[in-house]
């Protein structure tokens, strides 16, 4: 695998027994088919694409269907099956752990023992559960127990706390809303400045936070000021997962921090013919040879030394 090949941060796992209990209960991901996954498929994936490393993650629904015990079990189960493939092939894979919010107590006990036992690469939190969103004061033990672990946090959206529009499923459209909520929630509550250790990715390039970001600025920071709240925004990193457009990027290069832009796939809920379509897309964009390999892998590293090349 060469040297400059791209590092995923928005790579999906799915654990062959979440998705039967997912199945089980007739649940679905904001819409779209709980997928097959296998490592197999997933480096052939890769390959096509020129990604040396995906750090994968659970999707929505995550784990908390509504019971806090068994929230824990899955959460510790999916976190174990990830933990496997990843000792398995180190350089291939890494993993954001799933936590189980609402259940603060649970999630920062599984914290723990995500990055300290089994060595997780980061967290993956869901933008809102039930309606809570991210930044709520509910959620702030949890994100100070990340904050004094300078963790990485993969924001993920899920389906929002409202009913979906007839033949609108929520991962075309709600999903960046969802995403974009939760940023401005963090920002405006204040938690970007009281956790000042967190690095943020926000999904899909942010939802509309490169597009829109001077509507909403000023409710982007607890002092209410527009200036605050751009620098806020820009703290975020922003994954290129079904972004990379002639439409989208432009806005989201010209918005982000230049070293907050990370590759992103979202195989498998993404199909591959898609994901790499999107993948073409990036490469034919113009960029200079520094600013690619900082999307490619470079700002990554940053994110994740052990992936470092030197």
């Amino acid at each position: 695998m060469p040297t400059h090949a791209r590092i995923d941060t928005h790579q999906h796992i799915v654990p062959p027994a979440y998705a039967q209990w997912l199945d089980s209960r007739g649940i679905s991901a904001g819409g779209l088919p709980i997928p097959a996954w296998s490592a197999a498929s997933a480096i052939a994936l890769m390959d096509d694409n020129s990604i040396a490393t995906g750090i994968v993650s659970v999707s929505t629904p995550g784990v908390h269907l509504g019971d806090d015990i068994e929230a824990r079990r899955k959460a510790r189960e999916v976190n174990e099956f990830a933990a496997e493939v990843v000792k398995d092939r180190p350089d291939r894979f890494g993993f954001f752990a799933t936590l189980t919010l609402p259940d603060v107590d649970g999630a920062i006990a599984e914290a723990e023992y995500a990055l300290e036992t089994l060595h997780a690469d980061g967290i993956v939190l869901l933008a809102n559960v039930r309606g809570t969103y991210l930044g709520d004061p509910s959620f702030d033990p949890l994100m100070e127990a990340l904050d004094a672990r300078s963790a990485v946090v993969f924001e993920h959206p899920s389906t929002l706390p409202a009913e979906p529009v007839p033949g609108i499923p929520p991962y075309s459209a709600d999903f960046l809303l969802d995403s974009t909520r939760a940023a401005i929630n963090l920002a405006h509550n204040g938690v970007l400045d009281r956790c000042p250790n967190l690095k943020i990715i926000s999904s899909h390039g942010g939802g509309f936070i490169p597009y829109a970001a001077e509507r909403f600025a000023a409710v982007c920071s607890p002092e209410g000021t527009r200036e605050a709240g751009l620098n806020n925004l820009r703290r975020f990193y922003f994954d290129t997962a079904l972004t990379a457009s002639a439409n989208a990027l432009p806005s989201l290069l010209a918005f982000a921090d230049p070293t907050h832009v990370t590759f992103g796939s979202d195989w498998p809920y993404a199909p591959a013919a898609r994901s790499t379509q999107f993948t073409r897309n990036l490469d034919a964009y113009e960029l200079d040879p520094s600013a690619r390999h900082a999307v490619d892998r470079g700002n990554a590293e940053a994110l994740f030394p052990r992936l470092a090349t030197g």
